[in-house]
């Protein structure tokens, strides 16, 4: 049973589902090049689709596609992921979300300092 309803994510997807086979239907080679690389970069290897799935998960919340929470984590239950994992992958997701924006602040800083420099040595 669901612990809170902000978003019907399992509506989503089905609402949804017509926009993506349009786009099937207006970009059928990309989309054909795409959905290929999605089943090659899902097959099992040195990582289970179950792992890959949560991953995407991860990914999907970092860049906040709600369209790719919703498939990837009905994607990851189909592949036997737990309440308990998708919890342990939000963990990562969040401490990925906010570390990224860490680093990517100090190369801002950085770029202004340089830029300050700049302007200062050419005298504006």
């Amino acid at each position: 049973m669901a612990k809170s309803n902000f978003k019907d994510w399992p509506g989503m997807a089905k609402a949804l589902n017509p926009a993506v086979g349009e786009l099937h239907k207006s970009a059928p080679g990309a989309m054909k090049a795409f959905h290929e690389m999605g089943a090659a970069a899902l097959e099992p290897g040195a990582l289970d689709a179950k792992t890959k799935e949560l991953m995407a998960v991860a990914i999907s919340v970092a860049v906040r596609c709600d369209p790719c929470v919703t498939y990837h984590v009905a994607a990851a239950r189909k592949q036997g992921a737990s309440r308990e994992e998708i919890s342990e992958t939000m963990a990562l997701a969040i401490y990925m979300g906010a570390g990224p924006s860490a680093m990517y602040a100090a190369q801002a800083l950085e770029a202004f300092d340089q830029w300050d420099e700049d302007f200062t040595a050419r005298g504006k």
